[in-house]
C-alpha cells in the first residue's frame, strides 16, 4: 500500500457542470438512506466522481464537510472498484429531529466509516467491486 497509490488526481474528479448533468440525465441510479449514486459508463482506463449536495443540505461548513468525507471514502475504496465510469454521488441531509440542536456536529454529514459504508453499499448496488471486496 503504497501512498501515492491512493491519491486522488485531479483528472479522477468530475468537475463540469456539464458532465455531472449527463450522469443525472443518462446515468443509472441506485440509493439508500441519506444518498444517492448515478453511474454511467465513460470508456475511460480510469474513474471520475463528482459530488453534490441536496440544495436544503445545511450550512457551507456542513456542506464542505460532506463533500470532504465523500471525496475521503471514495479515495479509500478506489481500489476496489471497476475502473471506466463517472459517478456523481448525491448527499442528502438527515430528516429533522426536533429534540436534536443544529450545529457543525449535528449537521448531518455523518463521519468517515457511515460514509464508508453508504459509498461502500452503493457501489456494490451498482456492481462496481471488483471480486474479492
Amino acid at each position: 500500500m503504497e501512498g501515492s497509490g491512493f491519491r486522488f488526481r485531479s483528472y479522477e474528479r468530475l468537475k463540469q457542470s456539464e458532465g455531472i448533468r449527463q450522469v443525472f440525465k443518462r446515468g443509472r441510479s441506485y440509493g439508500c438512506p441519506g444518498a444517492k449514486l448515478f453511474v454511467i459508463r465513460s470508456g475511460l482506463p480510469y474513474n471520475r466522481i463528482g459530488f453534490a449536495l441536496a440544495r436544503k443540505f445545511g450550512g457551507a461548513p456542513a456542506r464542505n464537510r460532506a463533500k470532504r468525507l465523500g471525496r475521503e471514502a471514495y479515495r479509500l475504496l478506489r481500489p476496489r472498484l471497476a475502473a471506466g465510469f463517472d459517478l456523481v454521488l448525491l448527499v442528502y441531509p438527515p430528516p429533522e429531529s426536533p429534540a436534536s440542536p443544529k450545529g457543525p456536529r449535528n449537521s448531518g454529514s455523518g463521519g468517515l466509516g457511515f460514509r464508508m459504508k453508504q459509498l461502500t453499499a452503493l457501489c456494490a448496488r451498482a456492481g462496481l467491486l471488483l471480486n474479492g471486496s
